[in-house]
Formats: structure tokens, C-alpha cells, sequence
């Protein structure tokens, strides 16, 4: 399929080879199954619609797909997924595997104007299935022999939802035959432009190109304007139009056109105003009234406000108004595109458009706007409530443009633009007071839009928004306390949003107060299950459980699957003393929230079984379960939602606890942005354990994300802590995790549970620190007290937090007892004792399913068993650890077992016990007396040789083990078994 006509220019297409070289290239990787985006941005004239064709020209000639879409500057709100709902319109008529995908995907129903109004509760979900859709009808669209190319023009003027849907897309790509090109305008992007943002966010994707094109050199120019005039341009009319144009494209073209006169003005809409001057009045007025739509308008439309503008209406019925359409065209004013059946007027150039829409006084501009609201209300079908709206605000019609807005706003809702929804409900209520009997007009007090705005806003990520108009909603309805009570769980819904959860207590405190018991009602069912989350939220459980109880009982009196669901998702949180009962409610809140069609309370269901059978340390089930929660996920189009995003987390921690340290497939899939750092750090766990070069570069890059996200501080940190103390590094371990506690005790609270097992990391690295002094004798007896002196404190922490920290129940999981008798065993090796009880305790807490961790500290329960003179036990339990460490390839636990059998002359599989190959007989006396702290003429005195020969040995010892100084060459020996002490 060729690409869909965009409105020819007379000017040839000239220079510009380097992009035309990068659009062409983008295609045939899309050919290749190598997807991308090609940002185009350049000034207004430049060249940016010459070079898309140019390159859609060449791209249809070699088989691919093209496809044109547009957006249109409507103000602030726009219209809701426009340049998609055209292209899938296109392509749907066009193409049968898109037909099908439309067909096999319901939610397309409401892009393509087929949906049904969105309620807070499904359209989240619903959106992101939208998207999903998209994603997938566009990609359904390319093949290897025609890949899809699909142009969006003007995205400085996107509305909000279209903005997001080609994010998302973007972080879809995957091996799609698929290729976007989109088009902005530079010059128009100030400031707070929305698409700023946008626009940076793309081009840090790998798979986002960036086209930037400036104005013509004065070579280019010359060849530009030599095309245009048939012939090279004498040199005082190519210097004028050089100087006037500055390289710009369009500009110089009409300096061309113009035939160069002396007198033309020097600016180029005062060009582009004396070559319409010329035009016969009637198309003028065509031309003018066609401008205060913008770039361009239907032809029915154009047709219908014509016929309903006053001031000529003999130019815009029958064959004159067709008559003065030919001679626009024929003049390069306007142009014509589409099929037939949906013919839009087109300007040649926007900034044409703008400069005759610029010329009209206001209240020409006034009229004009009239005309068209005149001929939206003769014939809404000429135009969407959006643009009726925009007319009648523009036409000062303020009735109007009140139920204007509200339709435009029902009619985003019912396509999940909620942002768009939002700004048009928001202008309502800026209308209200200037609007008399603005209820009666719309059918609906002021309550309900407002009401109905705070819903938009919640849909739209904006919780904060959302909080402040349902408080005004509530504080508005004081005079009613009936119904102001019945509005409160919708304000505390907004509110646990935002984690207000007192001012939820009182706001549903003061609506229970009102709502009668009798006859039970939803709105007491929801205040008891907002009050319920509440107070859990607040650590008040056994009110939470009172609470919710009231509410279960009430929601199963009124058959209401969807309250069930979440009082028994709170019920199940709140179930510490039996995991097996908790599990079950959760299984019951799943199959009613099935029963509800509530996909995301599902999932959060689904979320929350599985987080039950991890932490109770059933972690097979936890596997199985979030295997299932995914599949469904996948299935109803939102494996990227909050909910899908946490059961991977949970996948990738489930395999790493199984002993499973291979990388995570990904299946193609491309994470989100905003879901990378989050799988990012749980993925740290495994590449630790494996070993991998770049885990701790990649702890450090989430850094950045540490203000953004708790949890993410918490396993990137704990994690490069690991990973410091592999590499040998502990003063920078322990430093970590003191840096690591402070941010998150400021961030949770002193007491978080994960600061158990960040002590024992770090005591771990001060107990790896304390081996290395002690190898030095006397002189390092200070450090190994001052080492143990912290090591005192952070066991203390542990155990403090063991205690005043727990979960709700009193009772640490097997995951946390686990970790707690590290701490304790760590600090038994950091003092020297290193008891060998306290490691086997440890490796039986582990042994509920943490494979990796029960091979580390069998390890350290080997080297206690060796320390301690049982050499039998300890070759069996280090047999164990290294069988297991090779089994799942964590590489530096297997090295470290192999050197503490060198190390203690155990027999271990592929373990030499002979250190001859490393260091020689001499080297090795010498190393020992080094590590004793004596210096090279005291070794030579010791061992009857010169200090210049100690000093060769040294240095040896150094180039072998690669060690930079004395003290790192006597751990490293130890570490490696190449040392005994």
C-alpha cells in the first residue's frame, strides 16, 4: 500500500541527503524486524513536510506500508488519540490482520469511537489494554516484505493521550516490522511545552532516532532556488531572497514565487498576505474562514460554516463554493486529501494558515467561530464535541461552550483519555458561575461534575489533583450530610492514594456516623472498606479487622463482588498468625473480583498470593503463582500494569531464592521506562551471585533512584554492599550500608525490616576486614577492635529491629529469622570465635528454599568446622557448598569454597592442595612473615638474607597475586588458600 497524499509542493526536494540517508535506513531496519522512531524537529518553513514525503515517496516505492497521520492544535486539551484513531482507521480498512487484531481486541472498540463511559476502578486497566492494542494492531500491520511506516505530523500539538500512547509504544518495540516517524516544530516548543518532557524521555531509548533539520546552507539554497526558477538566480535577487529567507525553505519558495519584487515586505506572512491579495474575493473569504480552523478542516465543514457565515454567504453554497475551492487549489493555497468519503481541506503550510488566520480582526475571528458552532449545531456530526467546544469558547458563546466541554468530556471518558477528560471538565466548572442555570443546561449539579473531574484526575495520575477536588467536592456538600457522607469513601479512596491516612480515618469516622446500618448500602460498604485499609495502613489491626469484618458482611449482603475483593485482599493482609488462612482469603478475593470483571483487583490478588507464599517460605508455590498472575496479566493486555510490574519483581527474586542465577528472558519484551530500575535492582541479586563485571556499576547507576523509590534503595544498596565485599572492598561495604540505613530510616522508619539483612552484609564485610588484620599479628590488633566495635552495634541494630520492626503478628518470617542468624553468626567470625553452631543454625534456617544462601553459609560453616580442627566435617560440608555453588554458577562463592580448601589442605573435586604452582617455597615464608607485620630488614634478619632480596620476593609476591601494597597481598593469599596461618 502506497503512502496516503499529503499536500503537494510545487518546490523540488533538494540537499537534505544525510536524513533522507537516516529515514531510508530506518526503514529497512524496520524491514529486518529491527523497529524504531525517528523524531523529526525543525523551525516552522524548514523543510520538515518536504523531507517526509520525500522519504514516504521512497519507502512506498520499496513496498512498505505508509501511513500520514496528524494532530491538530485544539488549545491545551486536543483531540483524544486523534493521529492513531487515523491511522488504525486506514489501515483497518486496508489491511486484514489489522481488521482481526481490532476484532480479537474489544478495548480498540473505543478508539475507534465504539466504547462505553470508563469508571475509576476499570479504566486504568482498561487504558493500558488500549495501548497494548495499539501496540499490537500497529505491529500486526508490518511484515518483512512490507514493513509499516507510520507518519505523525505535528506532535507539538498531541494531546495528552496521544503523547502517551507513543511512549508507550516506543517502550513496546520489540522485532515489530514497524517504523514511526513524527514531526514538531522546534520553535513552538517553549518552556513547559508537555512534549519536552516527552521528547527526552524518547530520545534515551536506544531504539529512538533524532533528525534535526536547520536551515539551508547558502549552497543548498542556491541549488533550492536554481530547481525552483528553472535557472540560477542572478546575484542581487539571490542575495535578496537569501538575506530576507535566512535559509529557510517555504520562506525562500514564496520570495521565488513572488518574482522577486523590490517592494515585497520583508516578512514572510506579509508575503504570504499580498499573494492572497491577488485571489478573487470569494475565495479569500474561503481561505479566511478555512484559517481559523487551523492547519486544516473537513470539506463538509468548511461547506457547512460557510453557508452559516453572514458576511457572504452567496460564496459558500453550490458550485461557487466548489468554484472557489478550484481556484485555492489551483493558486497552491489549499489543498484536498483523503479518499472521497473523509476529504479534509488542507493549507500548504501551516505557517500560511497562521498568516491569514493572523490577518482577520477579532471580530471577523469572532464570526467566523459562530459559523462553524452554527453549522456543528445544525449537523454535530460534522465535528466532535471537542471542536464544537473550542468554537463556541472562541465565539464567546458561553452556554455553549459549557455543554460542549461536558460532552467533550463524557466523550474522553468513553475513549480512556482522562487527561482530556479532565481539562474538559475542568473548564465546565470555570464556566458554572458565568452560566446561568448551568445545572439545568446539563442536566447535573456542580457536585457531580466536580465529583466526576476528581475521578478524571485519579485516571489521569494526578492523585494530588484528584485529593483537592474531592475535598471541595465533600466541603461542598456540608448543607446535605447525607450525601456528604456518601462522598467520603470516594475522597478516602483518593486519599490512601496519597497516603493521608488519618485524614481517611476521620472522613470515614465522620461518614459512618451519618450512613444508616439499615437498609445495608454500597456507599457504608465502602466507607468500611476505605476505613479498613486505613487503619492497617496506620498499623491499627485489630480495629482494621473489626472493621473489615463489618464490611464483608455488608458487601455479602448486597451481593457486591467487587467490595468483597478488597475487604478480603485487606482481611488476608491482616492474616499473620496462619499464611495457609491467609492464602485462602486471598483466593477468595480473587474469584470475586473475577466475578466483578475487576482485572486489577485480580492482580492485585494474584500479587498478594504470591508475596503470601514467599514470605511463609513456600517458594515453589510462589514460583507457580506468579508464573499464573503473569500469564493473566499477559493476557488481558496488562503485563506492564503496577500489579504486573510486582509479580515480575517477584518472579525474578523467587528464581534467584531457587538458586536460579540465569539471566531473565525478557521473550522480546522491552520494559517500560518507569518499570527499569525497579527490574533492574531485583536482577542485581542474581548477577551478584553469578559474579557478573558490571553488577556493581549497575548497583551504582540506581543511585539516582534511590529518592524515587524505597525498595529500589534497599536491593540496589544491599546488593553493592554484596558485591563490594566480593571484590574485597569492605571499608566501602560497611561505609554503604551505614550511607544506606540513614537514607532509608529517613525515608521508612528506623526499624525497617531489610535493615536485618543489611547488617548482616555488612558484618560479613567487617568480619572478611577483621581476618585480614589478624593475619598481620600484633599490628593489627587495634583494627580488629575497632572492627568488632562496630560489629557490636550492628548485631545490636539487628536485634533491635528483629524486635521493635516486626511484621504484623510479632513474628519475623523464615526469610528474616534466617538473615537474623547470619547477623549473629557473622559477628561470631568478625570477634574470632566463629562458632560452628551458630552456622550450622544458620544453614538449617536457610534451608526453607534459599539454595543460593544455604551454599554460603554452608561455606562459612566449613571454614568454622575447619577453625574449629573437625577437618572431616568441614570437607563435607564444603563439598556440598561447592557442588551447589558450580550447580547454579555463582562464580565467586565457588572460588571462595576451592581457596578455603587450598587454604585448609581439603579434599575437595578439582582442588589442588599444593600452592607450589603459585608461589614458591621462599615466597611463601616471606608472605607469612609480611603478614606478621615485620618489615624487609627484619624478614632478612629473620630468614638470613638481605632486605634488597626480601624486597625482590615482596615484589614478586605482588605481581603474581596482583596486589597493589603489602597488606592487600597477604589477604588476597589468604583468601585464595595460597596462605596458612
Amino acid at each position: 500500500m502506497g503512502a496516503v497524499p499529503r499536500p503537494s509542493s510545487r518546490a523540488p526536494f533538494v540537499a537534505r541527503a544525510a536524513e533522507l540517508d537516516a529515514l531510508s535506513a530506518a526503514v529497512e531496519r524496520a524491514r529486518r524486524g529491527e523497529p524504531g522512531v525517528v523524531l523529526v524537529g525543525a523551525d516552522a518553513g524548514v523543510g520538515k513536510t518536504r523531507l517526509l514525503t520525500r522519504a514516504a515517496e521512497l519507502a512506498a516505492g520499496s513496498g512498505a506500508t505508509v501511513v500520514w497521520s496528524h494532530c491538530v492544535d485544539l488549545g491545551e486539551v486536543g483531540l483524544p488519540y486523534l493521529p492513531f484513531s487515523e491511522a488504525l482507521t486506514t489501515l483497518r480498512s486496508q489491511h486484514p490482520a489489522v481488521d482481526e487484531t481490532v476484532a480479537a481486541r474489544p478495548a480498540l472498540a473505543r478508539l475507534l469511537d465504539a466504547g462505553t463511559p470508563a469508571d475509576d476502578e476499570q479504566s486504568q486497566g482498561e487504558r493500558l489494554q488500549l495501548f497494548e492494542s495499539v501496540a499490537a494492531a500497529l505491529a500486526a500491520s508490518g511484515t518483512a516484505e512490507a514493513p509499516l511506516v507510520l507518519v505523525v505530523e505535528d506532535l507539538h500539538w498531541a494531546d495528552p493521550s496521544s503523547r502517551d500512547v507513543l511512549r508507550f509504544v516506543v517502550a513496546r518495540l520489540r522485532a515489530e516490522h514497524v517504523l514511526v516517524v513524527a514531526s514538531y516544530r522546534a520553535d513552538d516548543l517553549h518552556r513547559r511545552h508537555p512534549l519536552r518532557p516527552v521528547l527526552a524521555e524518547l530520545l534515551r531509548h536506544p531504539r529512538v532516532e533524532h533528525v534535526q533539520l536547520s536551515p539551508f546552507t547558502e549552497g543548498e539554497l542556491r541549488e533550492f532556488t536554481t530547481a525552483l526558477a528553472g535557472a540560477p538566480l542572478l546575484p542581487d535577487a539571490f542575495e535578496s531572497v537569501r538575506t530576507r529567507s535566512e535559509g529557510n525553505a517555504y520562506f525562500a519558495e514564496e520570495l521565488v514565487e513572488s518574482g522577486l519584487d523590490d517592494e515585497l515586505p520583508w516578512s514572510l506572512a506579509d508575503v504570504l498576505r499580498a499573494r492572497l491579495e491577488v485571489l478573487d474575493p470569494a475565495v479569500q473569504h474561503l481561505v479566511r474562514v478555512a484559517s481559523v480552523s487551523g492547519r486544516q478542516v473537513s470539506e463538509p465543514l468548511l461547506r457547512a460554516a460557510l453557508a452559516r457565515d453572514a458576511a457572504d454567504g452567496e460564496t459558500a453554497t453550490g458550485r461557487s463554493f466548489d468554484a472557489a475551492l478550484r481556484e485555492a487549489i489551483a493558486h497552491h493555497v489549499l489543498a484536498v486529501e483523503g479518499d472521497g468519503a473523509r476529504d479534509t481541506v488542507v493549507f500548504r503550510h501551516a505557517l500560511l494558515a497562521e498568516a491569514v488566520a493572523s490577518d482577520l480582526l477579532p471580530g471577523e475571528r469572532v464570526g467566523v467561530h459562530r459559523a462553524y458552532l452554527a453549522a456543528l449545531d445544525d449537523d454535530p456530526a460534522l465535528g466532535s464535541p471537542a471542536l464544537r467546544a473550542h468554537h463556541a469558547l472562541a465565539a464567546h458563546d458561553l452556554p455553549a461552550a459549557l455543554t460542549a466541554s461536558r460532552a467533550a468530556a463524557r466523550k474522553a471518558a468513553r475513549v480512556l483519555a482522562p487527561a482530556e477528560e479532565l481539562r474538559h471538565l475542568e473548564q465546565v466548572l470555570a464556566l458554572w458561575q458565568a452560566v446561568p442555570d448551568a445545572a439545568s443546561l446539563l442536566n447535573e449539579d456542580r457536585v457531580t461534575v466536580a465529583l466526576a473531574a476528581a475521578g478524571a484526575a485519579s485516571r489521569a495520575g494526578e492523585p494530588d489533583r484528584a485529593v483537592a477536588l474531592a475535598r471541595k467536592v465533600v466541603e461542598g456538600t456540608a448543607s446535605d450530610p447525607m450525601r456528604q457522607a456518601s462522598l467520603r469513601h470516594v475522597l478516602s479512596r483518593y486519599l490512601l492514594g496519597t497516603e493521608e491516612v488519618e485524614e481517611t480515618l476521620a472522613h470515614t469516622e465522620a461518614a459512618l456516623a451519618v450512613l444508616p446500618e439499615e437498609p445495608p448500602s454500597l456507599d457504608r460498604a465502602w466507607t468500611l472498606a476505605m476505613r479498613a485499609r486505613a487503619a492497617m495502613n496506620a498499623d491499627l489491626d485489630e480495629l482494621a479487622a473489626e472493621v473489615a469484618a463489618q464490611a464483608l458482611d455488608v458487601a455479602h449482603r448486597l451481593d457486591a463482588p467487587d467490595v468483597e475483593a478488597d475487604v478480603l485482599t485487606t482481611m488476608a493482609i491482616l492474616e499473620v498468625a496462619d499464611d495457609d488462612r491467609a492464602a485462602v482469603l486471598l483466593a477468595q478475593a480473587r474469584e470475586r473480583a473475577v466475578e466483578a470483571g475487576d482485572i486489577l483487583t485480580e492482580l492485585r490478588c494474584w500479587y498478594n498470593i504470591a508475596a503470601n507464599r514467599y514470605y511463609a517460605g513456600r517458594i515453589d508455590e510462589a514460583l507457580r503463582v506468579t508464573a499464573d498472575g503473569l500469564d493473566r496479566a499477559r493476557a488481558t493486555g496488562l503485563g506492564w500494569s503496577a500489579y504486573g510490574v510486582e509479580l515480575r519483581l517477584f518472579r525474578d527474586l523467587v528464581r534467584y531464592v531457587l538458586g536460579d542465577l540465569t539471566p531473565t528472558e525478557t521473550t522480546g519484551e522491552t520494559m517500560p521506562e518507569g518499570s527499569a530500575p525497579q527490574l533492574s535492582c531485583v536482577q542485581l541479586y542474581a548477577a551478584v551471585a553469578r559474579g557478573d563485571a558490571d553488577a556493581l556499576a549497575r548497583g551504582t547507576a540506581l543511585r539516582r533512584d534511590w529518592f524515587r523509590d524505597g525498595q529500589i534503595a534497599l536491593i540496589s544498596g544491599g546488593c553493592s554492599i554484596d558485591a563490594l565485599t566480593w571484590a574485597g572492598r569492605d571499608e566501602e561495604a560497611v561505609a554503604l550500608a551505614v550511607e544506606l540505613v540513614d537514607h532509608l530510616g529517613r525515608t521508612w522508619s528506623d526499624y525497617f525490616l531489610g535493615r536485618i539483612w543489611i547488617s548482616a552484609l555488612a558484618l560479613a564485610a567487617l568480619a572478611d576486614a577483621a581476618e585480614a588484620a589478624r593475619l598481620q599479628g600484633a599490628a593489627g590488633a587495634g583494627q580488629v577492635a575497632a572492627l568488632v566495635a562496630r560489629g557490636d552495634e550492628l548485631l545490636e541494630a539487628a536485634r533491635t529491629t528483629a524486635e521493635r520492626g516486626r511484621p504484623r503478628g510479632g513474628r519475623l518470617g523464615p526469610e528474616g529469622r534466617a538473615w537474623l542468624a547470619r547477623a549473629a553468626a557473622e559477628h561470631s567470625r568478625l570477634t574470632g570465635e566463629d562458632d560452628p553452631a551458630l552456622w550450622e543454625e544458620t544453614t538449617r534456617l536457610f534451608d526453607y528454599g534459599y539454595r543460593y544462601e544455604v551454599a554460603r553459609s554452608r561455606f562459612r560453616w566449613a571454614q568454622s568446622l575447619l577453625g574449629a580442627g573437625d577437618r572431616n566435617a568441614a570437607e563435607i560440608e564444603a563439598a556440598q557448598a561447592l557442588e551447589e555453588a558450580e550447580a547454579m554458577g555463582a562464580a565467586p562463592l565457588a572460588d571462595a569454597v576451592r581457596a578455603l580448601g587450598r587454604r585448609g589442605r581439603l579434599d575437595l573435586p578439582g582442588v589442588r592442595r599444593s600452592t607450589t604452582a603459585v608461589l614458591t617455597e621462599r615466597e611463601e615464608e616471606v608472605l607469612l612473615l609480611v603478614a606478621q607485620g615485620l618489615t624487609n630488614r627484619q624478614i632478612g634478619e629473620r630468614l638470613f638474607i638481605s632486605a634488597k632480596t626480601v624486597s625482590v620476593h615482596v615484589s614478586n609476591v605482588l605481581a603474581k597475586l596482583g596486589a597493589s601494597g603489602r597488606a592487600e597481598a597477604v589477604s588476597l593469599a589468604h583468601q585464595r588458600g595460597l596462605l596458612e596461618v
